[in-house]
């Protein structure tokens, strides 16, 4: 139980990171690729909730809980739950990947705006970097 409060706690710390450095980008730049964490109108069911703002919040926090908690389990089935790279690989490369998600939706971003592309997949990069860094030093020293 331990472990998994320990990964909860990384995916909101890390998600909450995401989110600020998204906002940052925004602030910086004026690009809307921070759109894109919040937007749930591409997803069946849910998309009911797209005009909520507090719902895209919610869902930007449980899908980074989730991905933190099913990638370190998925990865100790190969015994590589203790290194950087695979969350590296998996984040990034699954973020600039579903940046494309941008295809199903109006919202901006736009899907062949590649600055966009480029902030979100790099701030990708560094909530792999942060997750990684922190499940290495905390959950992986309380073994």
């Amino acid at each position: 139980m331990k472990r998994f409060l320990q990964l909860v706690g990384i995916g909101i710390v890390s998600g909450a990171v995401l989110a600020a450095l998204m906002q940052v980008i925004y602030t910086l730049t004026g690009n809307e690729a921070y759109v894109l964490l919040y937007n749930v109108d591409y997803f069946p069911i849910i998309h009911v909730f797209q005009d909520v703002a507090w719902f895209g919040i919610a869902f930007h926090f449980v899908f980074c809980i989730a991905s933190v908690i099913g990638l370190f389990y998925i990865l100790q089935f190969f015994g590589w739950q203790y290194r950087m790279w695979p969350y590296l690989a998996v984040y990034t490369v699954g973020s600039g990947i579903l940046y494309f998600l941008t295809l199903l939706t109006e919202r901006p971003p736009a899907e062949d705006d590649w600055m966009a592309w480029f902030y979100w997949t790099s701030s990708h990069l560094v909530y792999s970097l942060i997750v990684a860094g922190m499940i290495v030093r905390f959950v992986g020293r309380s073994r």
